[in-house]
């Protein structure tokens, strides 16, 4: 375990937060010291928003190997069945999961497998919740391929907000269900693009948490 995974351990604060954290710990203080107080409310509820936005809860991953789990904390707002999808124009169950501002943002590999293919896309800012967001935002999309064959997509999507994508994995890494696997900085959207013969276990609607809870069982 590197120093950096010991101290988000410690400190249940992801990595991809602490220049964030830093930057305004650090201007706190010295506006602190320099008696600049008309900054120093701001600068204090900033850092402390900011320290309980980058939490990183542990969470207990399900054993059985065939669930699939969320890959972000959020609110279910769509299942839907599509003929084609944008990425390999397979049929597929889409499943979208809104992350508002208040939600944990590290995203979690949803089924152990090899990342077969990383698609990066530019794009606008709509609010994440829009019906629109799927296509016309920012996004990263991630093809996951399991041990059995069975291919998947995972989609992060950029939101009013948010406007820095966190993806570290690269083409070729094994991944394991339940690892973290980056974040979407503020409010956003995940999708996941599943086999046509999934068992959707979740509700529009449903909350859910990365890692812990189960979206659908694989076949």
């Amino acid at each position: 375990m590197t120093l950096i995974e010991k101290i988000e351990k410690f400190t249940g604060i992801t990595k991809y937060g602490y220049p964030i954290i830093g930057s305004f710990t650090v201007a706190f203080f010295i506006f602190l010291l320099a008696g600049i107080y008309s900054f120093f409310l701001p600068l204090f509820f900033l850092t402390v928003f900011s320290l309980w936005f980058f939490r990183d809860p542990e969470r207990k991953i399900p054993s059985e190997e065939d669930i699939l789990v969320s890959p972000a904390d959020g609110k279910v707002i769509g299942i839907e069945n599509l003929e084609s999808n944008n990425y390999d124009g397979n049929s597929c169950i889409k499943v979208s999961i809104f992350m508002s501002v208040f939600n944990v943002h590290v995203n979690r590999i949803p089924f152990s497998g090899k990342v077969k293919e990383i698609r990066y896309f530019p794009g606008k800012f709509f609010n994440a919740s829009l019906d629109k967001a799927s296509e016309d935002n920012e996004r990263n999309a991630v093809l996951i391929e399991t041990d059995s064959g069975i291919k998947f997509w995972t989609v992060q999507i950029a939101g009013l907000i948010a406007r820095r994508i966190i993806t570290p994995i690269k083409e070729g890494d094994v991944v394991i269900k339940g690892d973290r696997y980056g974040m979407i900085r503020f409010g956003s959207r995940l999708e996941l693009y599943l086999p046509v013969n999934s068992e959707i276990m979740v509700k529009k609607g449903q909350m859910v948490n990365a890692g812990s809870s189960v979206i659908c069982r694989m076949k």
